[in-house]
């Protein structure tokens, strides 16, 4: 089994250190960092390590932009809810 170089861990290090500050992001950074994880890891210029990496980050960070979705729909609902004759309708796309 290979061993690791301290390059790659000073690599694992600091992305375990930015996925921990991800956690207080903004949906928009967090949306945006995702767009680039996307990007790197279709980029097929990461080594086996950094695209688990990677994908690791992603994975958290698409739960993070799913969690913050949910309560924006959340918050929508209940705002609707104190207008009296406010009808709740599922979001659709009309087709063009």
């Amino acid at each position: 089994m290979p061993k690791l170089t301290s390059a790659s861990s000073d690599f694992s290090e600091k992305k375990k250190s930015k996925i921990k500050k991800n956690a207080s992001i903004s949906f928009e950074t967090a949306l945006n960092d995702l767009e680039q994880v996307v990007t790197r890891l279709e980029s097929g210029n990461l080594s086996l390590e950094e695209a688990l990496n990677e994908f690791e980050r992603g994975i958290k960070l698409t739960k993070q932009t799913q969690k913050t979705l949910l309560e924006a729909e959340q918050h929508v609902k209940i705002l609707l809810s104190d207008t009296p004759d406010a009808k709740l309708n599922p979001f659709t796309l009309d087709s063009e």
